[in-house]
């Protein structure tokens, strides 16, 4: 087994509150792995950690290669895209004209993004305003994966969707999870099951629980864990 990523002692304060006390994890490549718990105990700031968009100190190791001193342009350019929260794409814009913006590499993989995504190729001229919510987060992984990428951060993507757009979301992930190595924040526990193969769990800053989505199934685990019942629904 290949660790795409391995997080040694990272620390983040913001404003003098200490919100990662030391995280230790390993992500397998090549799989989807979900990184979840309650809210507020730094998930969201160990993704922005990872892209040095925010102050870190630690190990964090990309497929061999040490990149915490690097600059968030520097990590970007050594294979790490981030899809943030709001999905930040360009609603005046059109699909193809969100897709070019991203454009890094000299040869960026039309190739590929219109493999996975046939649906923004059929869209290319439409408004990216005018999309659904899941057809924008498409948008969003698929300008990540225009460029080489060997590992896709993504922030809580079905946040605000509707169920069927959540059902939209998790294949754009299981499309995107051919191409690269994805760590995924997510509070829709029956998504993480579906796409996820391995989990993390954090609380207060740290890690808590390595294991598999199969545990989410268990009520008392995932209440324990996540104040959530597992549930399948």
């Amino acid at each position: 087994m290949t660790n795409a990523l391995t997080l040694t002692d990272v620390n983040v304060t913001i404003k003098g509150s200490h919100i990662l006390q030391g995280v230790n994890f390993e992500i397998e490549a090549g799989v989807v792995t979900g990184l979840l718990g309650r809210n507020g105990v730094g998930k969201s700031t160990t993704l922005r950690s990872i892209v040095g968009l925010v102050p870190r100190v630690g190990s964090i190791n990309l497929f061999g290669e040490e990149i915490s001193g690097l600059r968030t342009h520097e990590v970007i350019r050594a294979g790490v895209a981030f899809v943030p929260e709001d999905r930040e794409i360009f609603a005046s814009l059109t699909v193809a004209e969100n897709l070019k913006l991203a454009e890094r590499d000299k040869n960026p993989d039309y190739d590929t993004v219109h493999q996975l995504f046939p649906e923004l190729l059929q869209r290319k001229n439409q408004r990216a305003g005018t999309l659904s919510g899941g057809q924008q987060q498409m948008v969003a992984v698929a300008r990540a994966l225009l460029n080489k990428t060997r590992l896709l951060l993504v922030d809580e993507p079905t946040k605000g969707l509707a169920p069927k757009l959540v059902t939209e979301v998790a294949a754009a992930l299981e499309i995107a999870a051919q191409a690269t190595t994805i760590l995924l924040v997510e509070q829709n526990l029956p998504l993480v099951k579906r796409v996820a193969k391995n989990i993390i769990v954090m609380d207060q800053g740290v890690v808590v629980h390595n294991g598999t989505p199969a545990e989410l199934a268990d009520a008392d685990f995932a209440k324990r864990m996540l104040g959530v019942s597992g549930g399948s629904h």
